[in-house]
């Protein structure tokens, strides 16, 4: 390629590129903010503890599909073309999403409906995530590589938090346009990179690894499985970790993924090429992934439910408007990243990746810890600088430290190693739902109950009600909390508060009745889940500084390493990457 050509081409693939990741990441948040209007658009209840499935699905499925698949679709990437496979994900991800958004059925039959299309979408997501950075790899020279990685990744993880905004905007005017906006603009990525992206990779003959494959989707589901039904009650106990039915799905999962790793150690053509975490710096930058990813994703559902369930309420903001201006709210931290993300790729080019990265992990560290000095009714201009603060360190860590991992790799392994890198990425925002409702569910359980049922008493409710009310499972009070619903209203009902006078109907129903009681046994949840993100961020930073200095795998060194993952040499890997 003439060097006038691969300079248009290389932004060109790096648009094309950025556009799909923040559809994909975009999708795996949207539906949140969305998620009450959804619910009452098919007119199902989420807070009927039984339909606990449907809403943990709603939010989870897309995530573990892109999770499962993105390594193998990754590795596909690698055999058969890599812009082969990321079209077909546009292709996959835009019929999905009309799909999603003509459902025609009602109650449990219409949310099974959207969770089978979720997470069909969700394979096409995992298309496109799976290969969008070795694309932006193969199209830039080594030098800027930090910088274009850097742009791809911020505006991914800013998808996230975007998804929340565009979420509370559409769903209000109709919740199928939370599905349909994602259209026009699928059709225009898939027509635009059918006619303009090519093949830069040598792609090699290879078997699909179909033991690993199914060892390791299997490992993934039943982990996720356990998740929804973890933080679910078991019988007297708040949360469901010690049920028979999660311990035998967490055995059954370790089982698998230990058959996986025997499975990949033997196998010609290896789904996940092991061999790859013998480079150090790819080894630390993915540990990094995980743990930061960790952090953020239970910042994000930390933060909604503080805002949605107490702060926004108590500044006048009925509930119906909290998921929107939650989304809005949390735009500083958007800000951040976009500020900090390019900047910091750019100049990780120059000097490294882990001054960068490191630092970024510290800073967000001190962003919780900054946080928990916060009141629960916050002033909001110290909330918004801290969320700023925190924006800025997590973009400081995700270029350069995306950039690593990806400039680590020989060219023949950069499919099947950024998306294992994803994997690990994908995968830590669903463990961190399941770790960070945990601690808030069992925060929450050791108090809230006699706070709910005496609160509940002091205005009229018979002490029978408020009691079998106040003994609810906490897991309620947080879904009501995250979907912003007054649940007060919603768990008493009609009959009760017929029953009780003006007075006590308006104060009980009202915006501030239901953040002023959950606001003290939050506030002890919430300082456990920070205290386990500060710890996350701080081991993070920790591994991001043992991950060596400045390296790049250079193309004639990619040259030199066969074009099987498997065959990379051992002594040559480890060489280079030490230092």
């Amino acid at each position: 390629m003439h060097s006038k050509q691969a300079d248009r081409y290389k932004w060109i693939a790096l648009s094309n590129a950025t556009l799909a990741v923040l559809l994909a990441t975009l999708d795996g948040s949207i539906t949140i903010i969305a998620m009450p209007d959804i619910f009452r658009g098919i007119h199902l209840d989420p807070l009927v503890p039984s339909n606990s499935f449907y809403l943990l699905w709603m939010i989870l499925g897309y995530l573990v599909v892109t999770s499962v698949l993105i390594v193998s679709l990754g590795r596909l990437g690698d055999m058969v073309g890599r812009v082969r496979i990321y079209n077909l994900g546009f292709v996959i991800y835009t019929v999905a999403s009309l799909l999603l958004a003509i459902d025609w059925l009602d109650g449990r039959s219409g949310a099974t409906y959207l969770i089978v299309f979720r997470l069909l979408q969700g394979v096409g997501g995992a298309c496109l995530l799976a290969n969008a950075a070795a694309i932006i790899t193969d199209a830039f020279p080594a030098h800027q590589r930090g910088m274009a990685l850097g742009i791809n990744n911020i505006v991914g993880v800013s998808g996230t938090f975007i998804g929340l905004v565009l979420g509370g905007i559409l769903a209000p005017i109709d919740w199928r346009l939370v599905f349909l906006i994602s259209v026009p603009v699928g059709i225009f990525g898939t027509v635009w990179a059918y006619m303009q992206l090519r093949e830069l990779n040598t792609t090699g003959r290879a078997r699909i690894d179909w033991a690993g494959n199914i060892t390791f989707a299997l490992g993934l589901i039943l982990i996720m499985v356990a998740v929804t039904y973890g933080i679910r009650p078991y019988g007297d106990s708040a949360i469901g970790w010690g049920s028979p039915r999660v311990l035998a799905l967490l055995s059954a999962a370790v089982v698998c993924l230990v058959g996986f790793v025997v499975v990949e150690k033997r196998s010609k053509d290896p789904m996940f090429n092991l061999a790859l975490f013998r480079i150090r710096a790819f080894t630390f930058g993915t540990l990094s992934t995980f743990l930061s990813s960790v952090a953020r994703g239970g910042l994000m559902f930390m933060l909604i439910i503080w805002l949605q369930g107490i702060w926004l309420p108590q500044h006048g903001y009925s509930f119906t408007e909290t998921p929107l201006w939650a989304g809005i709210y949390m735009l500083p931290l958007t800000v951040g990243l976009l500020v900090a993300g390019p900047v910091s790729g750019y100049l990780s080019d120059r000097y490294g990746a882990r001054p960068f990265a490191t630092a970024g992990m510290l800073l967000s560290a001190v962003g919780f810890g900054l946080l928990m000095l916060l009141p629960t009714d916050f002033s909001y201009l110290a909330f918004g600088a801290i969320l700023l603060l925190i924006g800025i360190a997590m973009g400081l860590f995700a270029s350069p430290n995306r950039a690593a991992v990806m400039n680590s790799l020989p060219r023949a392994a950069r499919g099947a190693g950024g998306a294992m890198n994803q994997t690990f990425q994908n995968s830590a925002q669903v463990m961190s739902i399941g770790i960070f409702f945990t601690l808030m569910i069992v925060g929450l359980a050791a108090t809230l109950p006699h706070t709910m049922a005496a609160g509940l008493q002091a205005h009229g409710v018979p002490a029978s009600t408020a009691t079998d009310v106040g003994a609810l499972p906490p897991v309620s009070i947080l879904f009501a909390a995250f979907l912003g619903y007054n649940p007060v209203q919603h768990l008493l009902g009609p009959h009760v508060l017929a029953g009780l006078s003006a007075h006590d109907q308006a104060a009980l129903t009202g915006n501030s009745f239901f953040p002023t009681l959950i606001s003290g046994p939050f506030r002890d949840g919430l300082h456990t889940a920070f205290t386990f993100a500060i710890v996350a961020c701080l081991i993070a930073a920790a591994a991001s500084l043992m991950r060596g200095g400045h390296t790049i795998q250079e193309e004639e060194d990619a040259a030199e390493v066969a074009p099987t993952p498997r065959r990379l040499r051992t002594a040559e890997l480890e060489e280079q990457h030490a230092g």
